[in-house]
């Protein structure tokens, strides 16, 4: 079995010859891509299903995470094909500009080299990771969760012969098929070939990976988002926003996580919320003052703040103004996605400007931190950092700057 060293190793090798495909190149692999998982749709969807069956224990909003259809796997092929039709993340602008001694220094935007991802029970992630690799120039190593193994092993076959059919090197993406700890850990030190590593998952999992890397990482995923309800939030549409950011899909990081609610309206609202998440098969925890508002309340305790449930679960707080929202989130944040509710222009304002997050919105669920609703095309991760990327990350996200300097033996003084 090649071990990950000798993966790292193949995977700087191969980056170097992709980085050197023009985009028509690149592009024609993304194409071969999208057709090979189609034309191998019932391998995907067979393995996929040997998953399914082997992790049963999981929660449903887990299992959906899971899960690969015949139109999930349309929608995962569109959404390489909608990769081509983007602009080549390298190819500038250039800028370009002239020394005072005479030499000329060009700023080129090139790939990263060779990006690592560790992740959980999403095989989407597999396909999403690869066509963003290719088409940015880069080399991908993949390491997904035991869960999602036979679907990533499927997809990986596949996507690793679609580079071969185009006359390149397989090992521009490469997926590490030992779900053991052991397996991430030696991931996490392999410097000398991983130029950045880009964990998704819970935030205890994103938690250890960034405290345990020796190799660059770009914190993604971790979602304990917010919706803040404004003593001047039209209700009807708080609620209508609140259920679909809790229902939709409640096991990705952009699924909401807890509703404030300003101590004006509590006792008007909080009833009509929980009458509404309740008919959708939400549990809901919250404070005693939300329990003694609504008895349908079930208490919460401490670590009901910080916790991302993944699951048809959300904890509700009563707070006196926005200015105590705004504490609040920013003390329970993950820097993700957070909402006000509100018609109040002034809060809102403060709303925006004080609240730390990559993404804060007005009147919008948070589920639409995503990069193909950002128009982005698919993504590599949502990153709760600041440093090199914030947000939904994507192409541009996938490089790096270089210096060119052109002289003529011009020396310094």
């Amino acid at each position: 079995m090649t071990t990950i060293t000798q993966m790292g190793a193949f995977a700087k090798e191969a980056s170097r010859e992709i980085a050197q495909q023009p985009v028509v190149k690149r592009n024609a692999i993304l194409k071969q891509m999208a057709a090979s998982l189609m034309a191998n749709t019932q391998m995907i969807l067979s393995a996929n299903q040997a998953d399914l069956e082997a992790a049963s224990a999981l929660s449903g909003p887990m299992l959906n995470r899971l899960t690969i259809d015949q139109e999930a796997l349309k929608g995962i092929a569109d959404g390489i094909l909608f990769l081509v039709d983007l602009k080549d993340p390298l190819a500038g602008p250039n800028p370009s500009w002239q020394h005072r001694s005479g030499f000329e220094i060009v700023k080129k935007t090139v790939p990263l080299g060779v990006v690592a991802m560790v992740y959980e029970a999403r095989p989407n992630v597999t396909a999403d990771a690869a066509a963003l690799a290719i088409k940015s120039g880069n080399a991908v190593i993949l390491r997904g969760g035991k869960e999602a193994i036979r679907t990533n092993q499927a997809l990986a076959t596949v996507l690793r012969e679609a580079l071969s059919k185009e006359g390149m090197n397989p090992n521009a993406l490469q997926l590490i098929e030992d779900t053991t700890h052991e397996s991430v850990n030696e991931l996490l030190r392999l410097r000398e070939y991983v130029d950045v590593l880009i964990p998704r998952g819970s935030k205890a999992f994103i938690d250890f990976v960034v405290e345990d890397a020796r190799v660059p990482v770009i914190e993604t995923g971790a979602g304990n988002t917010h919706l803040f309800v404004d003593d001047s939030a039209d209700q009807e549409k708080a609620i209508r926003v609140i259920v679909n950011a809790k229902t939709s899909k409640p096991a990705v990081c952009n699924a909401a996580e807890k509703v404030l609610v300003h101590e004006a309206i509590a006792s008007d609202f909080l009833p009509k919320l929980m009458t509404a998440l309740i008919k959708a098969g939400v549990e809901v925890r919250g404070d005693t003052t939300a329990q003694a508002i609504d008895q349908r309340v079930q208490p919460a305790v401490a670590a009901d703040w910080a916790e991302e449930y993944n699951d048809l679960i959300l904890a509700v707080k009563v707070v006196g103004d926005v200015q105590e929202a705004i504490n609040w989130i920013n003390r329970y944040s993950t820097h993700h996605s957070e909402t006000i509710l509100s018609e109040n222009p002034e809060h809102v304002a403060a709303f925006m400007q004080d609240v730390d997050a990559a993404v804060v919105y007005q009147n919008v669920s948070t589920r639409f931190t995503d990069g193909f609703e950002f128009g982005f095309g698919a993504e590599i991760g949502i990153s709760t950092q600041k440093l090199h990327a914030r947000g939904p990350m994507s192409l541009s996200a996938l490089t790096t700057i270089k210096y060119e300097v052109f002289g003529d033996g011009q020396i310094r003084e």
